[in-house]
């Protein structure tokens, strides 16, 4: 399949890599000197999105956030000036599920079909192929995109209509957030009280606390090992998402405002760009134990 892929960050690079390992033909747009390797794999350098998309089946975007997307795909040499007609846009950034649908509705009228597909699993996902993808779109899109998304990921689930994947993904995020402060505050009080942490870690992995993020980001704050994965800063923003989504349903959530007030010290002690484990950094400064 002729795919054009968008966004060669922390995920997006093992994620087109396996495209291309699979057989697919990528063009890549976005190549850096740390993903050359791509283009040696067999993937082809596209300049701009425009380029990407102009002899694609399937276009997929792996960005930051709505800004990024919406340019990529609508800003001077973008995607909907040079899609296929019949071409299905695969947007795997965790965005705002309200412009979502108004980009969806834009692409169709352009005479594409899209489906939202955001991820979870981190970059441990993305190099193994297993992450869990979430989507939104018709059902035609869905079974359309499947193949390709079988070689990204190991749970697929179609959640809805288009916007209901960042809505799941936006769920995710919650869920993830407050997980790791849990694992931080947890294992942080444990070293505070004189016990090791790793040992505390291992014994809590036999019993009802055992998580993926305890095991994964639990080893993380163990070995003060905070390089992205991903960033806290981008963790943020998906909070922002959650905060602002809930504000229009007149919701509460309590815990996601604190632990988006978490992130927001980490970035001021200049940790935007670290693993969101780094949180577990956070408390240790707070408790004048400054991480190693």
């Amino acid at each position: 399949m002729q795919i054009g892929f968008i966004g060669l960050g922390v995920m997006g690079a093992p994620m087109a890599a396996n495209l291309i390992a699979a057989g697919h033909t990528v063009h890549l747009h976005r190549v850096k000197e740390s993903t050359e390797h791509l283009v040696e794999a067999g993937g082809h350098r596209a300049g701009s999105a425009a380029d990407a998309a102009k002899e694609a089946d399937v276009v997929i975007l792996m960005l930051p956030d709505t800004p990024d997307v919406e340019e990529v795909l609508f800003g001077t040499d973008g995607v909907a000036g040079a899609l296929r007609p019949g071409a299905l846009v695969i947007d795997m950034s965790s965005i705002s599920p309200v412009a979502t649908r108004s980009f969806a509705e834009r692409i169709t009228g352009a005479g594409g079909g899209y489906l939202d597909a955001p991820v979870s699993g981190g970059d441990v996902g993305a190099r193994a192929g297993t992450l869990t993808i979430l989507a939104g779109g018709t059902t035609a899109a869905f079974e359309r995109a499947t193949p390709l998304l079988e070689v990204l990921g190991a749970t697929i689930t179609h959640v809805g209509d288009v916007g209901a994947g960042q809505t799941a993904k936006v769920a995710n995020q919650i869920i993830v957030a407050l997980t790791i402060q849990a694992v931080a505050e947890g294992l942080t009080f444990a070293g505070a009280a004189g016990v090791d942490p790793a040992v505390v870690r291992e014994a809590l992995m036999g019993g009802f606390a055992s998580s993926r993020i305890l095991e994964v980001h639990g080893q993380r704050m163990v070995d003060h090992n905070y390089d992205p994965g991903f960033r806290i800063r981008l963790h943020r923003k998906d909070l922002g998402l959650a905060l602002g989504s809930a504000r229009a349903m007149d919701l509460p959530l309590p815990h996601t405002a604190s632990a988006h007030e978490f992130m927001n010290a980490a970035i001021a002690q200049g940790l935007g760009e670290a693993d969101h484990s780094a949180l577990h950094r956070v408390l240790g400064n707070a408790a004048g134990r400054a991480a190693k």
